[in-house]
């Protein structure tokens, strides 16, 4: 997606620079990096060639064995059977091919890794923006990213589509309505024999690809990309084995909305015509009015918006699925890979993901050498068949500092419950306590919305009295807590005025050293220094600038944020005018995260209006009055409430909990006894 422009930290953080990549040695064992002097291109490696491999020789792994400078490079044009530009024949789409010469001479087929984008003529892929590029006869020469140059030597094909109404295809872009998602299912069809290819854009001479192509298919693409491979796994076609969507959307409304409340410049019609090309801008206005028209800026669920909600239909996924996401990617926000990560669970799907500290980046520019390696065995496994263990591996990779990973078994891991913690007052206005202890009935807080702030103003002033935000925190903690999954926030609230909106954010308070994610480049430095990642030819290197993380020194972090529009506190799908005086209370779902909040930190809940740069204002500058009896937070924990309450009660608890106490650890870490309280069940905790 195209980045939008957001605030930065003020004067109340500063940034140093981290040290670079510490990946030199496990660069070398893997790919013979070549670094090119002065940005220059490196010569291709000789082929066969012998890469070294840091997997054990009795694991099976595909070599790089050959050629990329002799492969076939082709164009075709595939039927997707639909005509979105009502020009009165179906249209086709632009699909550019580059695979291996030597299986196909032999007679032998190769499976398929597949880009299908919007972005290859008017904005460019990866960190260095770039297109496709063609001879003077139309044919393909260049292809971005690393993809096609690490794998066709390993014996793969990489295709790259250009969805409907951009680059050189037929149609009209309907951002990630049906037109998009056919657009890419359409060539896994015809990759499998099941639909028709043709040679030219409008010619007759068939074009097929089941003389090459075993049928099997891999999706990759970060943004838009990786949505329409979510999008295509969510029609359950037969040949796709695997998808690995890179900080994608898993549904559209919650792109441009959330929970009725409109996020930054909620309008998909600008993402059409950002990414169309010159002839489908002339001819495709009447699908842009429609788009315009189906999803309206009110935020009110409508039958477009199901057209492009890809959980509802996870339950069709037959491929397995790596998710890869930045916890603090405030384009593509984290609640997507969240629900879409839950919904998928839900059905069995077969799935892995990596979390990282970053904001809209790919992990080839955050953890190059590793991503390499590990999707080059994700490949090998669902594509070729490899058993080389991948799927027994770890399910999560999840980064706790700039460059500093850890792994878990499962995600969320064995053991998270949802904790309800509630808000009480403390000794100043609109400073109050997080705890697990209800408020008296009658406490309350009041706060105005104030657009001009933020989640970084208020987690800034979380232990002062401003007039625009409400915080409640924890006691400093004894010992780690760790937040992992998705949290929601129950909030009863009473509005002056017939509209409000309403933003909840989780915070740890306390100094840290984080990827800054707000900073251009959304924690990554972009250097000169280059290492190559495959073959090369003179139209097309496998030379790409490194990177280093950027890091800002921080006194808080904004763990999680969640939005809603207080009118649609009766029905999320519908909002309605609020009258003045009376209260309401509506859930806000946050976006899921896995943070660990150290010992000597605080975690804070803070209640505020509108968040700067990420939630269009309401129509009216409502005060809010919040009921901190009937307002609580349901937080995924490591461990349940009781390690919240050792974390929060000293070093070392153990003894009984005070009486009185609801704590009902339902879920054990290690599946060990569990104690409990009679009582109230706690809403929403797992049994």
């Amino acid at each position: 997606m195209p980045i939008r422009v957001r605030r930065t930290r003020g004067a109340r953080s500063s940034r140093t620079p981290l040290a670079a990549f510490a990946t030199a040695a496990l660069t070398t064992a893997l790919t013979a990096v070549l670094i090119a002097p002065g940005g220059a291109q490196a010569a291709p490696p000789p082929v066969p060639s012998s890469f070294p491999s840091p997997v054990a020789p009795s694991v099976p792994e595909s070599r790089p064995v050959h050629s990329y400078a002799d492969a076939v490079r082709e164009s075709v044009w595939v039927d997707t059977g639909l005509d979105a530009d009502a020009d009165g024949r179906t249209d086709r789409v632009a699909v550019d091919i580059v695979r291996p010469r030597e299986p196909a001479a032999a007679g032998r087929k190769v499976p398929v890794i597949m880009d299908a984008s919007p972005y290859y003529a008017c904005c460019g892929r990866g960190n260095e923006g770039q297109k496709k590029t063609y001879d003077a006869d139309g044919d393909p020469v260049g292809f971005p990213l690393f993809y096609d140059n690490y794998f066709v030597p390993r014996g793969y094909a990489f295709v790259a589509v250009d969805l409907a109404g951009t680059s050189r295809s037929d149609g009209c872009n309907d951002v990630g309505g049906r037109s998009d998602v056919q657009s890419a299912r359409a060539v896994v069809d015809w990759l499998n024999g099941r639909a028709p290819g043709y040679t030219t854009r409008t010619g007759d001479r068939p074009a097929r690809a089941t003389a090459w192509s075993t049928g099997a298919v891999g999706m990759i693409g970060k943004s838009w990309d990786g949505t329409v491979a979510n999008g295509v796994a969510a029609t359950g076609v037969e040949g796709l084995r695997t998808i690995v969507p890179i900080g994608a959307i898993s549904s559209w409304y919650d792109y441009f909305h959330s929970q009725g409340a409109p996020l930054y410049d909620a309008n998909p019609t600008w993402l059409s015509d950002y990414v169309d090309s010159p002839e489908a801008r002339a001819r495709c206005g009447a699908v842009q009015e429609r788009i315009a028209a189906a999803t309206p800026y009110s935020g009110d669920w409508t039958p477009a918006w199901t057209e492009r909600d890809h959980v509802a239909d996870a339950g069709k996924v037959r491929a397995s699925v790596f998710v890869v996401h930045g916890q603090q990617d405030l384009n593509v926000r984290a609640g997507h890979f969240g629900r879409w990560w839950d919904a998928l669970a839900a059905h069995g799907v077969e799935r892995k993901i990596w979390l990282s500290q970053t904001g809209h980046v790919d992990p080839f520019d955050f953890r190059r050498a590793e991503w390499v390696r590990t999707l080059h065995r994700w490949f090998d496994h669902y594509l070729l068949g490899h058993d080389n263990g991948i799927d027994r591996e770890p399910m999560a990779d999840i980064e706790r500092a700039p460059d500093r990973w850890t792994t878990d078994r499962s995600w969320p891991p064995r053991g998270t419950a949802p904790t309800v913690l509630r808000p009480a007052p403390g000794t100043a206005p609109g400073v109050g306590i997080l705890g697990r202890d209800s408020a008296a009935p009658g406490s309350t807080e009041t706060f105005t919305d104030d657009p001009a702030l933020g989640e970084l103003d208020w987690a800034a002033d979380a232990d002062r009295s401003t007039p625009a935000k409400a915080s409640f925190t924890t006691r400093p903690l004894a010992r780690d807590l760790r937040i992992s999954g998705a949290s929601r926030v129950t909030v009863t609230a009473t509005p002056s005025t017939p509209t409000a909106h309403l933003t909840a954010v989780l915070v740890d308070l306390g100094p840290d050293t984080i990827r800054a994610y707000d900073a251009p480049g959304e924690g990554i430095t972009t250097l000169a220094e280059r290492t190559c990642w495959g073959a090369s030819t003179a139209g097309d290197s496998a030379c790409y600038k490194e990177t280093t993380a950027r890091t800002a020194d921080v006194a808080y972090t904004v763990v999680s944020r969640g939005w809603a529009d207080l009118g649609t506190w009766a029905d999320p799908r519908r909002g309605r005018p609020l009258t003045p005086g009376r209260a309401y209370t509506i859930t806000l779902d946050l976006a899921a995260t896995d943070h660990v909040v150290p010992a000597g930190h605080r975690l804070a809940l803070i209640v505020a209006g509108t968040d700067r740069d990420l939630l269009d204002p309401p129509s009216t500058r409502p005060s809010l009055t919040l009921d901190l009896a009937r307002t609580r937070a349901a937080v995924p924990l490591l461990g349940g409430p009781l390690a919240f309450h050792r974390a929060t009660t000293g070093p070392g608890t153990t003894g009984d909990l005070p009486a009185g106490a609801d704590v009902q650890q339902r879920v054990a870490p290690t599946g060990a006894a569990t104690p409990r309280r009679t009582g109230a069940p706690i809403p929403g905790e797992v049994r």
